[in-house]
């Protein structure tokens, strides 16, 4: 087992058996400018002490996997340049040779399985990419919530990736894709979409069961928890449609592919929406951020 730097926080939760929700770094240093990516990462985390859980943020600093950053670490790494995105593939590189990267989807569920937290929130999972049938471009995403037992709450998948492909690779992993209070599956800024749910649950004590159950049958993967965006935060459908197809159209006359695709579309919409895909995504990463905590309490009181 690596050895793990436990925030004052994290250290003190743990201690006492509280429920902690795991949080990823790459909304710190690759989703917006300095500071308004410190402040929006200080509002969630207030957000899950808000709902009566604890924050972990997790991310590689010099080679150190840190579960919970303390306040300057949250500050430094938000201004730091040349961060490394890690995954599944590169994370245990990075901190062998003594890097600093913040943490994915997939690298902030491995970090939060070796602290033994089963609650992660996020703003939208990787998935298949448009074209993937010729790019081959699926997410390292899925392959996790396959094989590592946490539970993901996220507004879906992404907005610019296929989402029924992405159901159908989580249905032949074996991969619970829960929605949570609805039957339609979230589409990222969207709340709805045409797609129905393979599952619904209306509560976190609901959610917190299927997690536990899963456990004891010694199933391997986690769940992922599909939490609509408030209606009032979100962009319709219909308004994102046209948007969508010109910042992939882009994308696709410049020859775009691999790990820049994803950072160039979210530009691009930022741009196409005149900012109102960044304000909704906050808005999504908090509305997740709130259920994850209800969930691990709901995990806590299991366990009690």
């Amino acid at each position: 087992m690596i050895p793990l730097s436990l925030s004052t926080e994290v250290a003190a939760a743990r201690d006492a058996g509280q429920a902690i929700v795991a949080l990823e770094s790459t909304i710190i240093t690759h989703g917006m400018p300095y500071p308004q990516n410190v402040e929006v990462a200080a509002q969630v985390e207030d957000d899950i002490r808000a709902a009566g859980a604890v924050p972990a943020t997790m991310a590689v600093i010099d080679g150190q996997l840190h579960i919970g950053l303390e306040a300057d670490q949250l500050k430094a790494l938000g201004q730091a340049k040349n961060v490394a995105k890690i995954s599944r593939a590169d994370m245990p590189a990075c901190i062998a040779t003594g890097g600093t990267g913040a943490t994915t989807v997939a690298a902030t569920m491995i970090a939060a399985r070796l602290a033994g937290i089963s609650v992660f929130a996020t703003g939208g999972i990787g998935g298949v990419h448009k074209g993937a049938e010729t790019s081959f471009d699926i997410s390292a995403d899925l392959m996790e919530l396959a094989q590592t037992p946490v539970t993901v709450v996220a507004a879906g998948a992404k907005a610019i990736l296929d989402i029924p492909k992405t159901l159908e690779v989580l249905e032949t992993q074996g991969v619970p894709v829960i929605a949570y209070g609805q039957d339609s599956i979230p589409a990222f800024w969207s709340a709805t979409s045409d797609l129905t749910a393979p599952l619904r649950m209306d509560t976190p004590a609901a959610i917190a069961r299927s997690h536990a159950t899963r456990q004891a049958m010694n199933l391997p993967g986690g769940q992922l928890i599909a939490n609509p965006i408030p209606e009032a935060n979100q962009i319709a459908a219909s308004d994102l449609a046209p948007v969508l197809a010109q910042a992939q159209a882009e994308a696709d006359a410049r020859g775009i592919s691999g790990k820049d695709v994803t950072p160039f579309l979210l530009q691009r919409i930022f741009e196409l929406t005149d900012g109102r895909s960044l304000t909704a995504n906050i808005a999504l990463v908090r509305n997740n951020a709130r259920l994850a905590a209800e969930i691990a309490k709901e995990l806590v009181n299991l366990k009690r």
